[in-house]
């Protein structure tokens, strides 16, 4: 375990049906690099994670929404799945946490379809990213530009198509912090 990100806070917004991978992934090589990390969900207990359509394990939520501020934390994680990335996308006070992070210029990491929240929250217009390549319609109608590469950054956004993009996504995560730590 490294210090780089030490005294850093990265909350990760879930629910269930998540992208197994996309949360577990990114929180460990967090937490390697020396990050404090919350998984943020609607609901207190736990969340149910799944690989593609068959079910994961069940992930501890440390805090809810409501109990919540993006002020509290350094950066954002959006993991997709499917079930996730719909449901997430719907809920006014996850929309405002990611509304919140965007207009402190605060990274905002998101991955698959995950990227249904920041379209739903109206971060997208103007802005390049990537996705799993069926909410390409979804970020152009929102005024965004898609590609397809497997890590865009785009000022404080940072986006990934699929699990197999995370080696990507966190190293991209983590240098991003690790520049503003030194600043």
């Amino acid at each position: 375990m490294s210090d780089t990100l030490k005294g850093y806070k990265v909350a990760v917004l879930a629910v269930d049906g998540f992208e197994q991978a996309e949360l577990i992934e990114p929180r460990r090589a967090l937490a390697e690099a020396g990050a404090t990390v919350h998984v943020i969900s609607a609901k207190p207990g736990k969340i149910q994670g799944f690989k593609h359509v068959d079910k994961g394990d069940a992930v501890e939520v440390d805090a809810t929404f409501d109990k919540a501020s993006a002020d509290d934390y350094d950066a954002v994680v959006l993991p997709g799945g499917v079930v996730n990335g719909d449901a997430i996308r719907l809920l006014p006070q996850a929309q405002a946490f990611v509304k919140a992070a965007d207009n402190a210029k605060k990274p905002i990491a998101v991955i698959c379809h995950g990227g249904w929240l920041p379209v739903s929250a109206g971060i997208i217009k103007g802005r390049t990213l990537t996705s799993w390549p069926s909410l390409q319609d979804d970020i152009r109608n929102a005024g965004g530009t898609w590609v397809d590469q497997e890590v865009v950054e785009d000022g404080n956004l940072i986006s990934s198509r699929k699990p197999d993009d995370l080696p990507a996504f966190n190293r991209t995560l983590i240098a991003q912090l690790s520049k503003r730590k030194a600043a």
